[in-house]
């Protein structure tokens, strides 16, 4: 062995274990989080909207009544009052009895990361592709990654996942020689971009998928946070084979108690639960209950309605914020729910180098190379709308457009800079439009 390591552990480590990286978000929070920074940068709920009062009385209540059982072992599977409250929260975005959706078929997860976590296990060997939106949700990628496998991604456009692209990426992967195991798709408020795939994209990518015998692994942690009407109906409401439905109560009611599920082919379900198994033994009881007693005995629904309202008063305030405070040449999604608009940068300007002199301006986003299995996107950022108030929002635009014009200035007085890393190209159909091609 030559050089020398910090890690005394090099040597040790499984194969898997060399490519893994800490992912930009998660580094971000220790600066993000203090208080004289405006974060833009993760996507946590607002849960202050949340009625903490008698949350609290309903989460004593389980201790005192029912600590017996909710501080007690359980199944694997998830307890069947939560797998019936979940179908009944499916059912609002049109994944019901009609279409195949069962408790029988729901394996409750820690959380939606360990629902893609048992996708990856069952279905991917070292070296098999997963063809994935680009830019894609960061914890998908580390996930992927750990697994051993390729990230090919597609590109979008403001209508969402682009078809043509798909069959070219399909085709192009076939005479590699290489194995597509699935599609991962966020198709509804995507993260990062926020745009939402189209109801007539949404048959196409189903028919594509279908000819070529890929699964279709849909995310779906923001359905229900949208702010101008209903969202199309889910993929797996249109399609009850070879689709895997993941969902999540982070986004819609509390993050801290890590309560996910999975919506699994049924023959799927048995091998999912012995992955689960294998790996935490079964879900927290307590947080199981906590989350089918909320669902059961508050209002909810009324609940999801506050949240649309906070939110998108947030969303307004940024988008504003941008058009009036942006650099020219700047290029932003708009959207309808959510909790996340992708910006693309003037021309010359890299959000990755850029972000230490934001930091210094004590504004905080997250540079789009971490959306990006190749590490490009370079010339784009997210930006979180959900957690500040419309006036601190207003003023991380303020400081982040600040150090957005001196970047400018410089390259003016220094000359441009290449980004191998753009993805720049095709341009959305908005004014100022994304670029997400």
């Amino acid at each position: 062995m030559t050089g020398t390591t910090l890690d005394d552990y090099t040597d040790r480590y499984a194969r898997r274990v060399r490519g893994m990286t800490a992912s930009e978000i998660r580094a971000l929070f220790a600066v993000a989080n203090r208080p004289e920074v405006v974060s833009l940068a993760g996507g946590a709920p607002y849960v202050a909207a949340l009625p903490l009062d008698a949350v609290g009385e309903m989460l004593g209540r389980l201790g005192a009544d029912h600590g017996i059982t909710t501080l007690q072992y359980g199944i694997g599977q998830g307890t069947p009052e939560l797998r019936e409250r979940i179908c009944e929260v499916m059912s609002l975005s049109g994944i019901d009895a009609a279409c195949g959706a069962s408790p029988d078929d729901v394996v409750v997860t820690v959380g939606g990361q360990q629902a893609l976590d048992l996708v990856a296990r069952l279905f991917l060997d070292p070296g098999d592709v997963v063809l994935a939106e680009g830019p894609t949700y960061v914890g998908a990628l580390g996930v992927f990654q750990a697994a051993q496998a390729q990230v090919v991604h597609v590109p979008m456009d403001n209508d969402g996942l682009i078809p043509e692209a798909l069959e070219t990426a399909i085709a192009d992967q076939a005479r590699a020689g290489r194995r597509i195991k699935f599609l991962y798709t966020i198709p509804t408020y995507q993260n990062p971009t926020g745009v939402t795939l189209t109801e007539q994209r949404r048959e196409r990518v189903l028919d594509i998928c279908e000819r070529a015998g890929l699964l279709v692994v849909e995310d779906d942690p923001y359905g229900q946070l949208g702010f101008e009407g209903d969202a199309p109906a889910p993929l797996r409401a249109r399609r009850r084979d070879g689709v895997f439905y993941l969902g999540t109560f982070s986004k819609t009611f509390a993050p801290g108690l890590r309560v996910g599920w999975i919506l699994a082919p049924h023959a799927v379900r048995d091998k999912l639960v012995i992955a689960s198994e294998a790996q935490i033994l079964c879900p927290s009881g307590f947080a199981q209950a906590a989350v089918a007693t909320y669902l059961g005995t508050m209002p909810w629904r009324e609940q999801l309605k506050v949240y649309r309202e906070v939110y998108r008063e947030r969303r307004d305030a940024l988008l504003a914020a941008m058009a009036d405070l942006m650099p020219a040449g700047t290029a932003w999604t708009r959207p309808g729910g959510g909790l996340f608009v992708w910006a693309t940068l003037p021309d010359g300007l890299d959000s990755k180098a850029m972000m230490p002199r934001a930091i210094a301006a004590r504004v905080a986003y997250v540079p789009g190379t971490g959306f990006y299995a190749d590490g490009t996107g370079n010339d784009a950022m997210r930006l979180n709308f959900s957690f500040p108030p419309p006036e601190r929002i207003r003023e991380g635009v303020r400081r982040l457009s600040g150090v957005m014009e001196q970047d400018i200035a410089m390259r003016r007085v220094f000359g441009a800079v290449g980004r191998p890393g753009s993805r720049r190209g095709r341009a959305g159909s908005d004014t100022p439009g994304p670029d997400l091609a």
